[in-house]
């Protein structure tokens, strides 16, 4: 990842270091040993044919919806990077190899969604997007080098020492809110969060949330894919990221395909601690009891989807009421 400059604007450079469509459970991101992405498609290829690869691609990604269609269409547009009307061979092999990166792929879908950064163009596989001021959720980023020798407990106290005033940090919340309802049962399946953590958020001088690493953000079907029927011991072995956990099967050693905790489940328990220090009296206790109602959330539970919808427009009723009139908001 490189800061770098693109159309005279601040942008950050990525390129992808894992494997392509591997996705190894448990393991570190390591560097690729061959490039393998341009294989595809080949000389002579039809931009139908060339469709009809990426359709695949996607109904294996997202599963079966009727819709895949028109987000085909989405990236050719997308591809023809030039803007002259047709998709070059190298377009589209640049696009090929991009669209297997998940975080690639959400951008496009989410494009027009506040939370998520712009794309702001790519070539081959290396992909720019707008650049974030601040890249933590407490607004304090550190060289790694250093992160390496601060203990948890420091670390923790620095966090909460350069959090903004709560009034921000609630709007940047209702930022973190808002996106977990565009990628819930959003118009091309369901995404799951699988790393949560404070370093994968950001935000703006407007104290507007922005996602600085999508790249644990994982479609569901193709999860459920990767994961069921996995060899397992205990519900140890059936987590992907840090955060999308399944339960062993002691029955059959299997990993089952149903994740335990939804995105708003794990948002809140972030959030918790961030809104809790410095949230005005009147509202803490109410504050507090939702927050708890919102991680005890579970993917089984009866009418999960409208006690998510209700967990979530409270939370953010909440929010808005009390910053509405605020100057930091």
């Amino acid at each position: 990842m490189y800061l770098g400059i693109w159309d005279n604007l601040p942008g950050v450079v990525k390129c992808q270091m894992e494997q392509a469509l591997h996705l190894d459970f448990g393991t570190e991101l390591e560097p690729r040993k061959e490039i393998v992405l341009f294989d595809k498609p080949t000389r002579g290829t039809t931009v139908q044919k060339f469709k009809e690869m990426v359709y695949s691609l996607f109904k294996a990604k997202l599963g079966d919806q009727g819709n895949l269609s028109e987000l085909v269409n989405l990236i050719l547009t997308v591809a023809d990077g030039d803007k002259d009307g047709q998709v070059s061979l190298g377009e589209a092999k640049s696009a090929w190899a991009l669209l297997q990166l998940n975080e690639f792929l959400l951008m496009v879908i989410l494009q027009d969604k506040e939370h998520t950064p712009k794309l702001m163009g790519f070539c081959g596989d290396l992909y720019v997007m707008e650049s974030v001021e601040y890249t933590s959720l407490y607004g304090i980023s550190l060289p790694w080098v250093i992160e390496l020798f601060i203990p948890s407990g420091f670390r923790r106290s620095m966090d909460q020492l350069f959090t903004p005033s709560w009034p921000r940090k609630a709007k940047i919340a209702i930022g973190l809110l808002e996106f977990v309802e565009d990628v819930f049962h959003g118009p091309y399946g369901n995404f799951l969060m699988c790393d949560t953590s404070a370093k994968n958020l950001g935000y703006n001088d407007k104290y507007d949330l922005k996602m600085v690493d999508m790249r644990k953000i994982v479609p569901e079907t193709n999860l459920k894919e990767l994961i069921k029927d996995r060899h397992c011991e205990s519900d140890l072995d059936c987590v992907y990221g840090t955060d999308c956990r399944t339960s062993c099967d002691q029955s059959t050693m299997k990993c089952t395909s149903e994740v335990i905790q939804p995105n708003l489940a794990k948002a809140c328990q972030l959030l918790k601690d961030y809104l809790l220090r410095g949230a005005p009296s009147e509202i803490r206790e109410e504050l507090e009891k939702q927050l708890y109602s919102c991680i005890a959330l579970k993917v089984t539970a009866n009418q999960m989807e409208m006690e998510h919808s209700l967990i979530l427009n409270n939370l953010k009723t909440l929010l808005w009421k009390k910053i509405s009139y605020t100057n930091d908001s």
